[in-house]
């Protein structure tokens, strides 16, 4: 088990080149089920087994229940490929995992604007222009205009590379989910001009790193230091709930799609591969329905 659980992971890693994140979890959930079994033989695995496991699996939520059943299909259909075991068990088991529809937590534009309000606060009460904290300061404005202006995930962010900075900062080269590329173009002066100025401050390191955010040691900023100035931020902001930059993401799609914006220009966008991800933007809240209801309203245009 644990010897066709590394042969596993190895594919992924070279063959199919997942992500880091993905490996892990991968790694995590293939543990605990080996954990879980008495026998070691993944030849004696039987769909009775499977379904004593998925009894333990549901004290989980569904979304990561059903993520840990996926790795399960597809790490036995990877074995039944290579013929390390005959029969899949899992052709002998049915498993309907209904997920609960959440709703994405998304920023309303006086919180982005008091987010934004303080960051650049913060950048004009440093006295000292030539110092680190100086240049902190404007590393962290341009992280926030870039999670605000293009929907971009954290760890796309911190991979961000000098090369993926078109001509004046007016488009992003995003290697995205499974290597695939998308363009997206940076509109906004101020974007522009916080990536500009983040370049300009850092361009030593930049350059000799070629990441464009980079911390003090001259390394990429990580995921983790990106999700704490984004909850700093918003709790100076005096926003009550937890903000994250995935909520950055869900703002932008939101707020594109509130504006009429083709749900095909926000998947590209986001880099989804498939449209029927993004259909999770498509709830148009309450205030749009009013509104939409108020003005255009059949029996608005009904008179007898």
């Amino acid at each position: 088990m644990k010897k066709e659980i590394s042969f596993f992971l190895f594919h992924c890693e070279i063959e199919k080149k997942l992500s880091p994140k993905t490996l892990k979890a991968y790694e995590t959930d293939l543990r605990q089920f080996a954990t879980f079994l008495k026998t070691d033989d993944l030849t004696k695995i039987t769909k009775d087994d499977l379904k004593l496991y998925l009894g333990i699996l549901s004290k989980f939520a569904s979304r990561t229940m059903k993520r840990k059943v996926a790795t399960l299909k597809t790490f036995f259909s990877f074995l039944e490929f290579e013929e390390a075991i005959e029969t899949n068990p899992f052709h002998k088991v049915r498993i309907k995992i209904k997920l609960e529809k959440l709703l994405p937590k998304i920023l309303s534009i006086a919180e982005i604007n008091a987010i934004l309000k303080n960051v650049y606060a913060e950048k004009a009460s440093v006295n000292t222009k030539n110092s680190y904290q100086y240049k902190e300061a404007i590393r962290n404005v341009a992280i926030l205009e870039l999670l605000l202006a293009t929907g971009i995930r954290v760890s796309e962010l911190c991979g961000l590379k000098k090369e993926n900075i078109g001509a004046n900062f007016e488009t992003i080269r995003i290697l995205g989910k499974g290597n695939k590329e998308r363009n997206v173009p940076i509109t906004n002066t101020a974007t522009q001009e916080a990536l500009q100025n983040n370049y300009l401050s850092f361009k030593t390191m930049i350059d000799t790193s070629s990441y464009f955010f980079i911390n003090r040691f001259g390394n990429p900023i990580s995921t983790q230091s990106v999700r704490f100035l984004v909850k700093k931020y918003a709790m100076k902001a005096n926003i009550q709930r937890t903000i994250t930059p995935h909520v950055f993401r869900h703002s932008f799609a939101t707020l594109l799609l509130e504006e009429d914006v083709d749900i095909r220009y926000i998947q590209h966008f986001l880099g989804h591969s498939s449209i029927n991800v993004t259909q999770m933007y498509a709830h148009v809240n309450e205030k749009k329905k009013t509104e939409l209801l108020t003005v255009k309203n059949p029996r608005n245009f009904v008179h007898f």
